[in-house]
């Protein structure tokens, strides 16, 4: 079930006009913290499908990582994956 914006934000103008993003978090920083509280609630209840992507293929893809290069990922401690990762993300 889509969650709609709480009553007392609105993101477009009077005549329909959008926000861009800077403008939009300018007008919630505006608001009271009771009301700031309700967007991060609201966003929180958002469906982050990408997010989930990430945390369910990550394992999996690290494995494939480690292992064309020649390192099994399950006998690595966490220092040695995150010195793992930090390769990867600086590979060329």
């Amino acid at each position: 079930m889509e969650k709609s914006l709480p009553t007392s934000f609105c993101a477009s103008g009077p005549l329909g006009e959008t926000k861009s993003s800077e403008q939009v978090l300018s007008l919630v920083k505006q608001l009271p913290l009771e009301q700031q509280e309700e967007i991060l609630h609201f966003l929180l209840l958002q469906p982050w499908a990408s997010w989930l992507n990430l945390t369910y293929d990550a394992p999996e893809k690290a494995r494939l990582a480690a292992t064309k290069r020649g390192q099994n990922w399950d006998a690595m401690t966490e220092d040695e994956r995150e010195a793992f990762i930090d390769d990867l993300v600086h590979e060329a």
